[in-house]
């Protein structure tokens, strides 16, 4: 089965993808992504389940809103699954998806069956995408013919080609065959300092269900300073690593990090 909703910028619920049968399991995304992010986890995991996959808010096809506080995105998911009468789900996010994911098991532990969060802590963590943000706000889209001339402006600010690349997945070409951005910098821009919170129970409560954290080995999204943040809200945490990967794991080594998912799910 595969079912795609075409959810416009105004709509109220995101734009989702859906592949496969059986128990449901969401996906969600990273800051700057969509959830194409995610296709090869999402092919593997609906040979076993039903994957619902998010374009989370001002991203991707989905609507675009001011706010991206962890309790507006987590709110987002959550109004997604009752449209979709999905009452309970296993949950997996990666980066600022896995801040959303935890969130959502959080608000509504009743809905999350077991969380998965891949490269991230539930913590405040320090500025650092403004050469991103700058760049990407800094491309003069009346000069991009072919998707390289939005390369050539981006490298004065980005200097990984592959960070490049990725985020120019963001600029789409219309039916006038103009460029423009699908993501909504100015809305991501103003919530940026949201992004970069901490997540919190605002009930006092955590989640006790069953919850693993992926790291990638060469990344430092999660060190051994995060433990006792990570412990307090998700007292069951278990942890993995993917030796030889970073903040991508997922795309870099996407047949171990395929495996640790389906293990966990499985167990």
């Amino acid at each position: 089965m595969t079912t795609e909703s075409s959810a416009q910028q105004h709509d109220q619920h995101l734009n989702y993808q859906q592949l496969g049968n059986g128990e449901h399991i969401v996906l969600i995304h990273g800051l700057f992504g969509s959830l194409e992010n995610l296709n090869m986890v999402a092919k593997h995991l609906s040979q076993y389940y039903c994957v619902t996959s998010v374009d989370v808010r001002n991203h991707g096809n989905s609507f675009h809103k001011t706010g991206m506080s962890y309790n507006e995105l987590a709110l987002d998911v959550i109004n997604l699954l009752d449209h979709l009468a999905i009452n309970r789900c296993h949950l997996l996010g990666h980066s600022m998806g896995g801040k959303i994911a935890m969130q959502i098991a959080l608000n509504t532990p009743a809905k999350v069956k077991k969380l998965l969060v891949a490269d991230i802590a539930p913590i405040q963590y320090p500025a650092h995408h403004q050469p991103i943000i700058a760049g990407l706000q800094a491309i003069d889209l009346t000069k991009v013919k072919k998707r390289k001339d939005a390369d050539a402006q981006l490298a004065h600010y980005v200097d990984d080609v592959g960070v490049r690349q990725f985020l120019l997945r963001n600029i789409v070409s219309n039916a006038q065959g103009q460029f423009q951005f699908k993501c909504s910098l100015n809305n991501i821009e103003q919530g940026y300092q949201q992004i970069m919170q901490a997540n919190q129970a605002d009930n006092g409560q955590p989640f006790t269900g069953a919850t693993l954290f992926i790291k990638g080995g060469n990344s430092d999204y999660i060190l051994p300073e995060h433990q006792s943040s990570i412990a307090k809200l998700f007292p069951t945490a278990k942890a993995k690593v993917i030796q030889g990967t970073g903040h991508w794991l997922h795309a870099e080594k996407t047949v171990a990090f395929n495996k640790v998912v389906t293990d966990f799910l499985a167990s």
